[in-house]
């Protein structure tokens, strides 16, 4: 008599081995476009489509209750605004000014009519700022919690779109704003909920950390640095949006080109406020500016050509340069190289 040894199972793989932006290519890699107006595909800020010899930019952006925000300290209002802007940042990021959004939103029945038109109410305020029309979306029903998701539409701007794979040695590298302070603002907040946890009479006084705490809550999309680039008559040679921090980001970027970089820790934009925070919270301000993400701001690469332009523009940064090698590095105020790795937020 033959018995027959079961087969041994294959082992089956995890998603944070391989993290967000492997999901993504490995699920995408066999999928060729076939349409001409298909001008740009996955793995960028965004899809640019030819329509009409007129390319349309394209992003969607989801929030998930319990991974992406804390409905405990994070008003609905807020995250309306939030998810608005947070995907007009993904148009920008591409030299696009966003024009239209779509929201989708699932919600499980512990929702209720009022808190709904909350959530829209921000939505309609970011819309109404940004001159963003709502035009389309679905809702649905939802077993855990709330989930939307933003689907926003814009046009290059006149000088055409900028991807991320553009950047050239020698290139400047520039960020706009501060870092750091969205995160620093989500640490406040969580500490002040664990006391709430402990004492629900306890009323916080946030005042001290207004800034950072609106930095997490209600960010806003850097529209104002594209319109400059138009007055300037600047085209990025690249640039992506800062909402995984700025380690992740500038290595998408440098992989992105096939190039390298140099940054210098002591040109990092830090606000007071954030400084202040560190220190409250013993954190060193530099780690936090490098892994601390949601901050929305642009990182961009520019020709030395524009060096005093950008130097006359007091919301930007010049922080480094592009190298020839693959290296990418950070000069400590020290005076040593450390080579960068990925600090941010991973989605898995």
């Amino acid at each position: 008599m033959r018995i027959e040894m079961p087969k041994k199972s294959k082992k089956l793989t995890d998603i944070a081995e391989i993290g967000e932006f492997g999901l993504i290519e490995l699920l995408t890699k066999e999928f060729i476009s076939k349409n001409d107006s298909t001008q740009l595909s996955v793995g960028d800020d965004a899809a640019v489509i030819d329509f009409n010899k007129k390319n349309t930019l394209i992003s969607t952006d989801m929030l998930v209750e319990g991974v992406h925000f804390d409905l405990s300290y994070f008003p609905l209002k807020h995250l309306g605004y939030k998810a608005i802007t947070s995907s007009i940042s993904d148009i920008c990021a591409m030299n696009g000014i966003c024009s239209q959004v779509t929201v989708s939103v699932a919600i499980s029945n512990r929702f209720k009519i009022e808190s709904l038109k909350d959530l829209y109410s921000g939505i309609k305020v970011a819309c109404e700022n940004y001159n963003v029309d709502l035009v389309g979306g679905d809702t649905t029903s939802s077993n855990k919690g709330l989930i939307i998701s933003v689907t926003a539409l814009g046009v290059p701007s006149e000088s055409g779109f900028v991807k991320r794979s553009g950047a050239k040695t020698n290139d400047l590298i520039v960020v706009s704003g501060t870092l750091g302070g969205a995160y620093l603002g989500l640490q406040v907040l969580e500490r002040e909920k664990q006391v709430f946890l402990v004492n629900p009479s306890n009323k916080p006084d946030l005042t001290a950390y207004k800034n950072i705490i609106q930095k997490q809550l209600r960010p806003e999309a850097r529209n104002d640095i594209i319109e400059f680039f138009q007055e300037s008559k600047i085209k990025p040679t690249s640039m992506i949006d800062i909402s995984d921090g700025l380690s992740s980001e500038i290595i998408h970027l440098c992989k992105s080109s096939n190039k390298g970089c140099k940054i210098y820790e002591d040109k990092i934009p830090i606000s007071h406020d954030s400084l202040q925070a560190c220190e409250e919270f013993n954190l060193e301000p530099t780690t936090i500016a490098l892994s601390g993400g949601e901050d929305y701001q642009l990182l961009f690469t520019v020709a030395q050509e524009n060096l005093d332009q950008i130097q006359n523009n007091l919301n930007l940064s010049v922080i480094g340069h592009i190298t020839s090698s693959k290296e990418m590095i950070l000069l400590e105020k020290s005076g040593r190289n450390i080579m960068i790795e990925s600090l941010g937020w991973k989605s898995f």
